[in-house]
């Protein structure tokens, strides 16, 4: 016989239980405000159009578009839409090497100059000790985004340049000893595969990994546009004010960044990856387990700095750091596997959660980084449980301060020059060809009175050299879309010019445009 009393503790069990499954139930849900919440992010960032795929538990729970293609079109982005990934390509050549390695054909640890023959380094003990592997972490001794100005803006330098000149760059710190990200490693990983597979890097990624996925409209190029395809068109911010920018060809950087996917295709991307290389409802085989692992396994260490400001510290993690093609973290207790990429007018995020079968790839048409993050983590803590915020508000008030406190850095910058100063030559004698053992030559030519820039390797790159102090000038690139410089010229003592080195002019400059890594002497001297 049960008592009454024994009712009410079977009761109270019930109500705990029910108390605990129900957010447990919860976590099993998309955001019901979903849909609300990336219109306001939308509107709030300025982006015209992104695509969501959320996939959990072996299937797909949402593949959908927002906004619109191109600003001012009526064309609406939907699950299929295309949008470059940028460095999202990363995990995507890590992947084709997992299957050269599963093939036995590669070892992630084999000398990288026995796959590239004349390989090379600034350092030779570099030359000789860089691994498969090394390529992959961000750890080769380069600095942050040092070279990428062979990259863009779009110029005439093959992918096997690109190796080449790596001789030319001198390291920012000792190998292995510190992780600085670098795209130009992942060019060199790219030749790898091309070279031990006897295809181009494109034609791999194709046959070895976007076919057998049924990535069907997933490419390696911008090339592969045709009017009315459906594609996103990029967006920058120009001289303040959005607007539909031209694609970038970024057919150099291949392996580094230069994939253009759907929600849809990348959907499937991200299920075999939480499969763990097998593609689900199939034998199909990609890349084992063991690559898997390999690759989601932290190998280089990344300090946790302290930039988590109060409007987002519940999101600093505890421990941080990069595998083989996926920066690898925590939060709220799980293993975060995942990656940023941007490019030209596009930013996007794919992050996987292994332990609860959960992937989230958001894609978007304007280089507003807080859009992504904020949709990227509302959907997160609705699987994930815990405290949450708004995060729109959040990352806005972050974006707010960088772009304040960069102001205030180039505000202080014009106070604090002297503004009398004058050259130490006449303007003419600064004209001349100049060259940097990686990256080339650069002319400078007297304009109508003034000076201008010009790039050869590239077209219609040019820039007015404004005199700022003494012998720096400041590079005002004719394309907006360009950080602007610092050119500083250093004289010898019978007051010709020895070589003049670059600077960016505002903190906000992509870490791609690597100034500050380039020297320019006199060609010829």
């Amino acid at each position: 016989m049960i008592t009454l009393r024994r009712r009410v503790i079977c009761l109270t069990c019930a109500l705990v239980w029910l108390s605990a499954a129900i957010p447990a139930l919860a976590r099993n849900a998309l955001p019901a405000d979903l849909d609300s919440y990336i219109a306001r992010s939308l509107r709030t960032f300025e982006v015209p159009g992104m695509a969501v795929a959320v996939v959990k538990d072996g299937k797909v729970v949402l593949q959908k578009g927002y906004g619109v293609r191109k600003l001012g079109e009526p064309a609406r982005v939907d699950a299929d839409t295309l949008f470059g990934i940028g460095s999202n390509s990363k995990a995507f050549t890590t992947a084709a090497l997992a299957t050269l390695v599963d093939a036995g054909k590669l070892s992630w640890d084999d000398p990288v100059y026995e796959s590239l023959p004349g390989f090379q380094m600034y350092d030779p003990y570099v030359s000789k000790e860089m691994r498969v592997r090394d390529l992959l972490t961000h750890r080769g001794g380069l600095g942050l985004g040092e070279g990428d100005l062979m990259l863009w803006p779009r110029n005439t330098y093959t992918r096997d340049d690109l190796v080449y000149r790596l001789r030319f760059l001198e390291p920012a710190s000792s190998f292995r000893s510190r992780f600085a990200y670098n795209n130009l490693m992942f060019v060199a990983a790219g030749q790898v595969v091309a070279r031990v597979s006897a295809q181009s890097w494109d034609d791999y990624l194709r046959q070895r990994i976007f076919l057998p996925l049924g990535m069907q409209e997933t490419n390696t190029s911008v090339d592969a546009y045709r009017e009315g395809a459906n594609w996103a068109f990029p967006h920058s911010k120009v001289e303040g004010k959005l607007q539909a920018v031209p694609f970038l060809n970024l057919d150099n950087a291949g392996a580094a960044g230069s994939i253009n996917s759907s929600a849809a295709d990348m959907a499937r991307w991200l299920l075999v990856q939480l499969n763990r290389g097998r593609i689900p409802g199939t034998d199909t085989i990609l890349f084992s387990e063991k690559s898997s692992e390999a690759m989601w396994s932290q190998q280089a260490i990344i300090p946790v700095e302290e930039e988590w400001t109060a409007d987002v510290a519940a999101l600093r993690p505890r421990f941080y750091g990069y595998g083989l093609g996926w920066f690898v973290r925590d939060y709220k207790g799980r293993k975060m596997v995942g990656h940023p990429g941007g490019v030209t007018g596009f930013v996007s995020r794919v992050l996987l959660v292994p332990e609860e079968n959960l992937g989230v790839v958001v894609l978007t048409n304007a280089e507003q980084w807080p859009a992504f993050e904020s949709v990227l983590y509302h959907i997160l803590d609705a699987y994930l449980g815990g405290p949450t915020q708004d995060y729109i508000a959040a990352f806005a008030a972050v974006d707010a301060k960088k772009r304040k406190d960069a102001e205030e850095t180039v505000r202080k910058a014009e106070q604090a020059r002297p503004v009398n100063s004058k050259p130490s030559l006449a303007l003419e004698k600064y004209a001349g060809d100049y060259s940097d053992p990686w990256f080339g030559k650069l002319l400078i030519r007297a304009d109508n009175g003034g000076l201008i820039l010009q790039l050869p390797l590239t077209q219609n790159v040019t820039a007015d050299l404004q005199h700022w102090q003494f012998d720096t000038f400041k590079a005002h690139w004719r394309d907006r879309k360009m950080a602007d410089a610092y050119l500083t010229f250093a004289l010898k003592a019978d007051g010709s010019i020895d070589h003049f080195t670059m600077a960016a002019v505002s903190p906000l400059a992509d870490f791609s445009a690597d100034y500050q890594d380039l020297y320019f002497t006199p060609s010829g001297q």
